[in-house]
């Protein structure tokens, strides 16, 4: 599997001056090309590359390769939409390849830049080793908040497929943010309390709308995205591995147009609207394939409202975070009931998708 493996690089301070001058002169020339591939409404790399090669090397003293990655990258902008004028910020990403990047070791790395090639160490992570991936393509060199870092497509060895000896379900909800068939429970009130604070503070910047305060509003939206994620990739680690642990599939409701096809009370729907499910999902779904664990997707309806002792279904059966039953009287935690029904519907009906860890 493919996946993008962020690395910090840690320049000295000439280092980090050239590095900037390049991105510079590099993001120049894209405007460069996008006005004069606008205005002649020309977007087909190799006229572009015979037309302005020899200009953008002279004008903005880039390297030949890349002033090639440079026209690529205005052409694939113009993929995607061709009606306006492409725009590039002075920092935007620079895309490299094998030509301009090399490894030296796992923790350096050699760049070509508009003052030569620079050997710059960097930092990766004790959980992403290079040396158990196999770097693939290019990598893509970004500027964010005063630092540079190194994207690199990494190829990620997958696990053979577990064949499953049973089922665990999960279900993602508002007041737990998921929880299993287990009884393991993943709440969010500590989730609750971040985003209280976060809509505190962008409500009152909000009110403000000065410039500064925009500026804050985006700093304290990143802050809150960061940790919504890192919430995710740590829950749906452990489910991953208390799957993989006892030779189980994992079973997710299929969420697709969930949003406009249930309704959730007024005090929940800020936090409903917030949370990234589809996110969560994902990542089940790409650290279960690497582990080797089966995914299978279900159909969700009814089953926060269905026993899953008798199986009678009703509206009224479930209260908040109580379920009891009007017919068997069964009485357990709502979102584990649910879970329970998720499990047992993989294991009675066929599932509506199955996403194997052979990718098939």
């Amino acid at each position: 599997m493919l996946l993008i493996l962020k690395a910090k690089l840690q320049p000295c301070e000439e280092q980090r001056r050239s590095l900037l001058k390049t991105m510079e002169r590099f993001n120049a020339a894209c405007n460069y090309i996008s006005k004069a591939a606008f205005s002649s409404k020309t977007y087909n790399k190799v006229k572009l590359q015979r037309r302005l090669y020899y200009d953008i090397r002279k004008k903005y003293g880039l390297s030949a390769q890349l002033a090639i990655r440079a026209i690529s990258k205005v052409v694939e902008s113009y993929k995607v939409e061709r009606n306006t004028l492409h725009e590039f910020d002075e920092h935007g990403a620079i895309v490299y390849d094998q030509r301009i990047l090399s490894f030296v070791g796992l923790d350096k790395v050699s760049l070509n830049t508009v003052d030569g090639r620079l050997i710059i160490p960097m930092l990766i992570g004790a959980y992403a080793k290079l040396d158990e991936r196999r770097i693939k393509g290019q990598a893509d060199l970004i500027y964010v908040k005063g630092e540079f870092y190194l994207c690199i497509v990494v190829d990620v060895p997958e696990e053979s497929p577990i064949t499953p000896e049973g089922y665990l379900g999960v279900d993602l909800g508002v007041v737990n943010i998921a929880t299993t068939s287990d009884g393991v429970r993943y709440t969010g009130e500590a989730c609750d309390k971040t985003r209280t604070k976060y809509c505190r503070l962008k409500a009152g910047l909000q009110s403000t709308w000065t410039k500064s305060a925009k500026r804050r509003l985006r700093i304290i939206s990143g802050r809150e995205r960061r940790f919504k994620t890192s919430i995710n990739h740590k829950i749906s680690k452990e489910i991953v591995q208390a799957a993989k642990g006892t030779k189980r599939a994992i079973v997710l409701e299929d969420l697709t147009y969930i949003r406009s096809r249930t309704t959730v009370r007024h005090e929940q729907r800020e936090r409903y609207s917030k949370w990234a499910f589809d996110q969560l999902r994902s990542f089940i779904e790409y650290k279960a394939k690497i582990a080797g664990v089966l995914v299978e997707l279900i159909d969700g309806r009814n089953t926060s409202r269905q026993c899953s002792e008798c199986g009678y279904i009703d509206k009224s059966n479930r209260h908040g975070q109580v379920f009891k039953c009007l017919a068997c009287g069964h009485e357990e935690n709502a979102d584990l009931n649910a879970a329970k029904n998720i499990r047992q519907r993989a294991a009675v009906n066929r599932p509506i998708a199955v996403c194997p860890a052979t990718g098939s």
